[in-house]
C-alpha cells in the first residue's frame, strides 16, 4: 500500500527538521555569550520584572478603599522588604503573594 521508502524519506525529514529546531537555540546563543547587553539584561531584569508585577497587581486597587488598598500595599511593602533585606526575587514574590491572598480572602469573607 504505502511504499517503504517515501516513510523512510518522511521520517528521515522529520527527524532533520527537529533536531535543527532544537539545536537551533544553542547555535544563536554561542555568539551571544560575551554580549555586554545580555549580561546587563541579566542583571538588570529581575527588577524590572518585579516592577512589571507590581504594577500590573495595583492596576485595580481602589486607593481609598481600605478593603481594596489595605491588602495590595501591605503585601507590596513585604514582598519589597524581602528583596530588600534577602535578595530573593523567589521567596519575596512568593510571600507577598501569599500573604495578599490571606489577607484578600480574610477580608473577603
Amino acid at each position: 500500500m504505502t511504499d517503504p521508502r517515501y516513510i523512510l524519506v518522511a521520517v528521515l525529514i522529520s527527524a532533520s527538521i527537529t533536531w535543527g529546531l532544537r539545536a537551533l537555540p544553542f547555535a544563536m546563543l554561542a555568539p551571544l555569550r560575551d554580549s555586554r547587553l545580555l549580561a546587563y539584561l541579566g542583571d538588570r531584569m529581575p527588577a524590572g520584572i518585579m516592577f512589571i508585577l507590581a504594577a500590573y497587581t495595583l492596576r485595580e486597587t481602589e486607593p481609598t478603599v481600605p478593603a481594596s488598598a489595605g491588602p495590595a500595599v501591605l503585601a507590596l511593602v513585604v514582598t519589597v522588604g524581602l528583596q530588600l533585606w534577602r535578595g530573593s526575587m523567589t521567596l519575596s514574590i512568593f510571600a507577598g503573594t501569599a500573604l495578599y491572598v490571606a489577607m484578600a480572602s480574610v477580608i473577603a469573607a
